[in-house]
């Protein structure tokens, strides 16, 4: 069908009866196609319920807008709170970063090959050097010369209104509560260390120090709580008594890319829901 539309839906309510089926059922009786269907209770008896289903649907025959409408009194008998996105619309990932490139190098590899597909509407930063990357890929790069005294977030504010979401490839200074509040948006960012042991600066040598025998690098959303925010995708490598700071930060290099673009993907295909600090990733 020349209309179809492929859908996303995330519903999360205290669980109760029938809550699958009614949701299979209005899909159905819009003539629509559930291609994947998961969902998860904390509890069975009186636990909290969240569900992800991914459907098409041709928009040909059915107003999608009319269509959120109809089903909002489904989710209202349920007390559910819940989402409906279009996958076919592609999001805009603003990127902040500071010196450490490691990470702007490999998302803008995995946007180019397309095995990220969103639009990078600009890359941010307070290196000058990553200029020339940037411009290698075509994607606009602002300078900001923001630093700990002063971080500019005005500047940086006003050329991330045009994103859906921003991600910190190792951006090394705190967006303040104020920026946060007034981006009010999804800020994705990667710790290189494996939260919540080790946050704040220098996560590799708090793990040297302690003689940890596994490091990992963690993605989590941005609140105001440094390093604090719900977690959305960690990745973790075994290390021994053989390893100094400099093979734990290179093999550190390689956990934080992982974890980052696996965090991403998540994102971008919908497959996120928040539950207090916690993510429920299907």
């Amino acid at each position: 069908m020349s209309g179809t539309k492929r859908m996303v839906l995330l519903l999360q309510c205290g669980d109760q009866k029938g809550i699958v089926a009614k949701v299979s059922d209005f899909i159905f009786r819009n003539d629509g196609n559930i291609i994947t269907a998961n969902q998860h209770t904390t509890d069975p008896a009186k636990g909290h319920f969240s569900m992800r289903v991914e459907f098409e649907i041709d928009s040909a025959n059915k107003d999608i807008l009319e269509f959120k409408n109809e089903f909002s009194r489904i989710a209202d008998s349920f007390g559910a709170k819940w989402q409906m996105h279009d996958k076919s619309r592609i999001l805009n990932m603003g990127i902040l970063v500071s010196k450490p490139d490691h990470c702007l190098v490999d998302l803008l590899y995995l946007v180019k090959s397309g095995e990220l597909p969103v639009n990078i509407p600009f890359v941010i930063s307070n290196y000058e050097n990553h200029r020339s990357l940037a411009e290698q890929y075509h994607i606009p790069f602002y300078y900001v010369a923001a630093n700990k005294s002063n971080r500019q977030e005005d500047k940086i504010l006003a050329l991330a209104n045009n994103s859906d979401f921003l991600v910190l490839a190792r951006y090394m200074l705190v967006l303040s509560k104020n920026f946060l509040s007034s981006y009010a948006k999804d800020i994705i960012n990667i710790h290189h260390g494996f939260l919540p042991s080790f946050k704040g600066a220098n996560p590799y040598r708090q793990a040297l120090d302690r003689g940890v025998k596994v490091i990992g690098a963690t993605a989590h959303f941005v609140n105001e709580d440094l390093d604090d925010g719900p977690i959305i995708s960690q990745s973790v490598e075994y290390i021994s008594h053989n390893d100094d700071l400099t093979s734990l930060i290179r093999k550190g290099k390689n956990l934080e890319k992982r974890a980052l673009s696996s965090a991403i993907s998540s994102y971008i295909d919908y497959r996120i829901i928040r539950l207090g600090n916690k993510t429920i990733v299907f």
